[in-house]
């Protein structure tokens, strides 16, 4: 049951088009979607600013006790992969950003939303990938929007032992399903990119971070005022001019809630992209390690306002990731959302990946590609990977067992009938006489990968996947196959031959990214017309 508007101000409802979601733009049924938060940029500035405070043993231990900590992932066997290091031995880092719409303090309540939602679990309401290249000379901010329909694995969360069974619904319901662990193997599913480590904040984290920093600078270019009106529910209750102003506390909590008066979903995260740029250009102009009154100000609300993967959960990671990021200049830092289009399952409410458009940006991040051509040409070319050294198969063709299963199935596309036939037939021609179709049903798996459950049969499965013409980087190790097994994903729909696919280049991102530049301070939100005033 719905509870009236806190002060006048009703919970949000409104779709991605427009100020609504049909007549009235309500969500029947669905009292979760009003819990709407947009908190994940405080997160980043907590990175940048906590480790300078670290002096005094006892001050540092006060800080590692702010901070909360979790397991990285909660979800069943990971389809990602790290990507190799290259030749200097340097990795990229993944972080995901996830913003929490928990009403379950009294701090968060007073900020927003109604109060049948406390007790509640969660949702992963703004969830956003920092990417940090592997030289450090370029990073990317990806978002994906909440609404957005994807599958779910099997997850267990790490505090009560309940097991969540591999379900198909939207992404923010992730965060309730087994933490922000879950969310990660979420997204690590659907992108293929490996994650190192995950960071979630809530409202009033976002309001201390906001206080702490000073203000950001944003941008309006016609009065806006994001409040209920006569055909829609809801509002976050930010009321600027048309012009640039620094919003702070409160008011940068309204300016990241703010989704009816930019229109949709979609705009209100060029807007989360706007405030994040412009918070790290301010952070870059800012002598914060040198000031320690101040510094130890921003420490104490960056660490009590996070709660992060365990790995990093001490000041000193925090301070090594954050003097890793604070190199990166602000024109190689470009931030997008994921290209989507609608569900046809609930138009105008949910979303589902543009599939090939979505594609070539997690094939960007997984192959280290900047998403922005402002680097030298020795940046924006990939320092070479260390290759995968080439294994000598165990036995001859004929006598290899390699079974071929189906996965071509999509969110949007039905499997392929035969192709696990087709491909055996394939290796049989390839002297491969004992190759077999997995007859138990088709998978579900973007990309095609050769699989194998034992160091011993590497060089098998890398005479497979040579055999029909598959990236010696799509050979995988694998707890859940007992042989070498070809798994045709939906990157092979058609065809005897495993398609070519052109390498990615700095820059070229796809349609539908939304891209925006780090150091571009000439951005500024179009308000929708219902709350111009």
């Amino acid at each position: 049951m719905s509870l009236a508007p806190r002060n006048g101000e009703a919970p949000e409802g409104a779709g991605r088009h427009g100020g609504g979601r049909g007549a009235g733009g309500s969500r029947t049924g669905r009292p979760r979607r009003r819990r709407r938060a947009l908190r994940w940029s405080a997160t980043v500035l907590a990175v940048v600013i906590l480790g300078g405070a670290s002096a005094g043993y006892l001050y540092y231990q006060h800080l590692n006790s702010n901070i909360q900590k979790g397991r990285r992932s909660s979800g069943d066997d990971s389809k990602a992969h790290k990507t190799p290091a290259n030749a200097a031995g340097q990795t990229p880092v993944n972080i995901l950003l996830i913003g929490s719409d928990s009403r379950n303090s009294a701090a968060n309540l007073k900020l927003g939303g109604s109060r049948d939602s406390v007790g509640a679990p969660g949702n992963a309401d703004v969830q956003m990938l920092i990417h940090l290249s592997a030289d450090r000379k370029s990073a990317a901010m990806v978002s994906i929007p909440r609404d957005t329909r994807v599958d779910i694995p099997k997850c267990t969360d790490p505090d009560t032992g309940k097991v969540y069974p591999a379900t198909n619904d939207i992404i923010n319901t992730t965060l309730g399903r087994g933490g922000a662990g879950c969310t990660l193997a979420t997204w690590e599913n659907l992108t293929g990119v490996y994650i190192d480590h995950w960071m979630t904040i809530d409202f009033a984290g976002v309001v201390s971070m906001a206080d702490a920093i000073g203000g950001v600078d944003v941008c309006v270019r016609q009065n806006v005022w994001d409040h209920p009106t006569p055909a829609q529910r809801g509002g976050s209750g930010l009321k600027l001019t048309a012009g640039t102003h620094k919003v702070q506390g409160v008011q940068a909590l309204q300016w990241l809630r703010t989704r009816h008066a930019w229109g949709s979903d979609l705009m209100r995260a060029r807007a989360q992209h706007m405030y994040l740029n412009s918070m790290i250009r301010t952070l870059q102009h800012q002598n914060v390690f040198t000031d320690s009154g101040r510094l130890m100000n921003l420490a104490e609300a960056a660490t009590k306002s996070l709660k992060v993967s365990e790995e990093i959960g001490t000041v000193k990671k925090l301070y090594d990731l954050a003097m890793e990021m604070k190199s990166v200049p602000s024109n190689r830092i470009t931030s997008v959302t994921m290209p989507n289009v609608d569900d046809p399952q609930d138009p105008g409410n949910h979303v589902l990946p543009d599939k090939a458009n979505a594609d070539k940006i997690w094939q960007m991040l997984q192959a280290d590609v900047p998403l922005d051509k402002n680097g030298k040409a020795s940046d924006t070319q990939q320092v070479a990977r260390k290759g995968t050294a080439a294994k000598t198969p165990s036995t001859d063709p004929g006598r290899l067992g390699v079974l071929v299963r189906n996965a071509t199935r999509s969110s949007t596309e039905s499997a392929v009938q035969g192709r696990a036939n087709d491909i055996s037939q394939v290796l049989a021609q390839q002297g491969y006489t004992r190759a077999s179709a997995d007859t138990s049903g088709t998978l579900s798996e973007d990309s095609t990968v050769v699989q194998y459950p034992s160091a011993d049969l590497e060089g098998d499965a890398q005479a497979v996947a040579k055999a029909l013409g598959i990236p010696v980087s799509a050979v995988k190790r694998s707890t859940d196959v007992s042989g070498v097994t070809v798994v045709v994903g939906a990157d092979w729909r058609t065809g005897t031959a495993f398609p070519k696919q052109s390498k990615p280049k700095a820059g070229d991102l796809p349609s539908g990214s939304d891209a925006i530049n780090g150091s571009d301070s000439s951005q500024c939100m179009d308000v929708y017309k219902p709350y111009q005033w």
